[in-house]
């Protein structure tokens, strides 16, 4: 058993040493910031996560989810606020355990702090990685007693998009890393509960002010509160913030653009300018290693931008995958990290693109006539031929398809859609026939695909049902509760 440092006590980095301890090794964690268990983490950069089927997995595997269910909101579908004031839900799937659940970051950072004390990991917190020497195992790092020198048989780098870990394998020449930068960011506010704690929109829903070239996303949280995105432009004219530098420019564009939220938000130019403007990126890194001696994973080898809400869920993934190779590795841990690249990188880099298509769709597709046809015709397709057509979305959120399968399937099915909806504006034009044809063809050519796949498809009710709620009927509005 190794002597194992994983640096980055996040989501990721937590979930990593609960399974390598469980393992037998001996693991420290070290991570920059304070304990959140104990001290707030200033708020502004802590986008609500999505808790989707896949990590529900991982959490059910390192025996945290019934800790979880407590803390999350099932979200049932999309409310989209359309510009001339309408609102419509777009149901994510086609049954109730098809919802995803929103989650505080740092609640569900709390609880993986305890599931890694308890499986035996040490946590040090306030401790920054500075340097890493990947060949002799000595790490570097900044502590407010000044600087501290550990030792390591083994580093895994789960430090985040800006890791040190990678850096190191960079200039080893190990890596080489790719980061796009998106020209849009994001900014938090908080719409606080109403009377008596009830919620002031429906909480089982994710919504979205979509205006084509920005949008607002609002997700709800056990305490009767929203956490509310804004997502634009960096720079430029109107909706950027640049032009969003003063109360009265804020007041305005938000009365303007999202007039059903204001009201809910009695100091929205106070918050919008006093919370920090976040910046989104893609990492790509091809060199996960460096022989026995490090890995990275999480965002600090595939950080993705938000838009599809896999970024926790597929770093969950991750480290299930790089600890079933080190299982299949016991005497050859380089062996194992190789392999857990070779098989985890085709998935990442789909994750990547598929949620860099989602942030169009999020903000111009949910409220186009001709996307959202495709999409109604997708969910009956799927009602149809249960098990045969899978809409991408229900790939990604409530399957756990591996991603890069889920990219080929989706291009596919864009193509049958696209045929069936041709010259058509309702559903009950579509021709049905014709698309049974369409589906049986594509089912043959995934089931001959895949008929020697070595990955099992777990669905949203295998691992949902009986362990996390799922969403209820209620329906919601002001005072929802």
């Amino acid at each position: 058993m190794s002597d194992a440092v994983v640096v980055g006590g996040g989501p990721a980095g937590t979930v990593l040493a609960v399974l390598l301890a469980r393992r037998g090794h001996r693991v420290r964690v070290y991570e920059s910031r304070p304990d959140l268990r104990r001290v707030d983490i200033d708020a502004g950069r802590s986008i609500n996560l999505a808790l989707a089927t896949r990590g529900m997995v991982v959490l059910d595997e390192v025996g945290v989810l019934d800790r979880v269910d407590p803390i999350t909101v099932p979200l049932r579908g999309r409310l989209v606020h359309a510009p001339d004031g309408t609102c419509e839900l777009q149901p994510y799937g086609n049954t109730a355990d098809e919802v995803i659940h929103s989650v505080s970051r740092s609640d569900l950072n709390a609880i993986l702090l305890d599931a890694a004390e308890e499986a035996g990991a040490e946590i040090l917190f306030r401790h920054r990685c500075r340097q890493v020497d990947l060949d002799s195992g000595r790490l570097r790092f900044e502590t407010p007693e000044g600087d501290r020198l550990v030792d390591a048989e083994v580093v895994y780098g789960a430090d985040g998009a800006n890791s040190e870990v990678r850096r190191a394998l960079v200039e080893a020449g190990d890596a080489r890393v790719r980061v796009d930068e998106l020209d849009h960011g994001y900014k938090e506010l908080t719409v606080p509960p109403g009377p008596d704690g009830a919620f002031r929109l429906d909480p089982h829903a994710l919504h979205i002010w979509a205006r084509e070239s920005f949008m607002l996303i609002a997700l709800p949280n056990p305490g009767g509160d929203f956490t509310a995105t804004l997502f634009c432009a960096h720079e430029g004219p109107g909706a950027s913030f640049a032009a969003l530098d003063t109360p009265e420019a804020v007041e305005t564009f938000f009365a303007s653009e999202f007039p059903d939220l204001v009201p809910h938000v009695p100091d929205l130019a106070d918050q919008f300018l006093a919370h920090p403007t976040g910046s989104l990126a893609t990492v790509r890194c091809r060199g996960w290693s460096h022989g026995d001696r490090a890995v990275v994973l999480g965002d600090a080898a595939h950080a993705i931008v938000p838009f599809h809400g896999q970024g926790m869920n597929a770093a969950f993934e991750s480290c299930l995958v790089l600890a079933r190779h080190l299982d299949d590795h016991p005497d050859d841990r380089a062996a194992a990290f190789a392999a857990f690249e070779a098989e985890r990188r085709p998935d990442t880099d789909a994750i990547a693109d598929m949620a860099l298509d989602n942030y169009l769709e999020m903000r111009s597709g949910v409220i186009d006539p001709r996307h959202v046809l495709r999409r109604r015709l997708a969910l009956e397709l799927e009602r149809r031929f249960p098990g045969r057509f899978i809409p991408r979305y229900a790939m990604v959120m409530f399957h756990t398809i591996p991603y890069a399968e889920v990219q080929r399937r989706a291009r596919r099915q864009a193509e049958i859609l696209a045929e069936l909806t041709d010259g058509v504006t309702e559903l009950d034009q579509v021709d049905l026939e014709r698309a049974a044809a369409l589906v049986a063809a594509y089912d043959a050519e995934n089931r001959a695909r895949t008929a020697d796949a070595d990955w099992t498809d777990i669905r949203a009710g295998e691992v949902a049902r009986g362990r996390i709620t799922v969403a209820t009927d209620t329906q919601g509005g002001e005072g929802a509760t």
